[in-house]
């Protein structure tokens, strides 16, 4: 079991994570109001965009990420830390905006 550093950019937070635990496990346990709705890689909710570092997330990119999101994004709820991570909470994989979600992870409106 290794411990890997997460800094989320613009926030100051810095948490350890376990390559156990998910990184939203992490953020709830260390009090980070990390958004969330599903918690099973669904509802991109959680989604984070990977400055740095790498994650294991092969049930979201069944489910939700395309291979190439998977790469760059990474939902909170399913990653687990294979490194140290930078990321950038609240940003959103391409694929959202096609499923009629705005980039503020709100449900578009179409009339």
């Amino acid at each position: 079991m290794a411990d890997y550093t997460v800094e989320f950019v613009g926030t100051g937070e810095t948490i350890e994570v376990s390559d156990k635990q998910t990184l939203l496990q992490a953020c709830l346990e260390e009090g980070i109001a990390q958004e969330y709705s599903c918690r099973v890689g669904m509802c991109l909710a959680c989604s984070a965009k990977i400055l740095e570092g790498e994650v294991e997330q092969s049930v979201a990119e069944a489910r939700a990420l395309t291979s190439a999101e998977a790469e760059e994004y990474a939902l909170t709820c399913m990653a687990r830390p294979q490194s140290d991570l930078v990321l950038d909470r609240g940003k959103y994989p391409p694929s959202i905006e096609n499923a009629g979600v705005d980039a503020d992870g709100a449900v578009a409106d179409d009339d």
